[in-house]
């Protein structure tokens, strides 16, 4: 993992405004990070001044270690969970374009 990438990776993180999420799949998107694996692995290892608590799995939950710390610090500033899951459309970081619907078949 080169200096580099791990830059943009912490660049695109402190990016998340308060009340907003992303997956780490659309920071590894927005960094040009190799995969979201790495995206993570950064956070582990060097994201402790970061807003880590703003990066979810693609199906908008935390990881389990770290799911009752991660949704209080995104319920002191405003985003919700249901039932232990986040909506990633409500909640989305606006810098990530919302996915392309599939074709219609009709």
């Amino acid at each position: 993992m080169d200096e580099e990438t791990i830059e943009r990776v912490r660049t695109a993180v402190q990016s998340i405004p308060p009340g907003q999420v992303a997956t780490y799949g659309d920071v590894a998107d927005v960094s040009r990070a190799p995969s979201p694996r790495l995206v993570g692995r950064v956070l582990s290892e060097d994201g402790h001044d970061l807003p880590w608590h703003r990066v979810l799995r693609a199906n908008g939950t935390c990881a389990p270690h770290l799911a009752r710390e991660q949704l209080e610090l995104l319920r002191a500033e405003g985003v919700l969970a249901d039932d232990g899951k986040i909506n990633l459309r409500q909640y989305r970081w606006a810098a990530v374009p919302p996915p392309e619907e599939p074709p219609s078949l009709f």
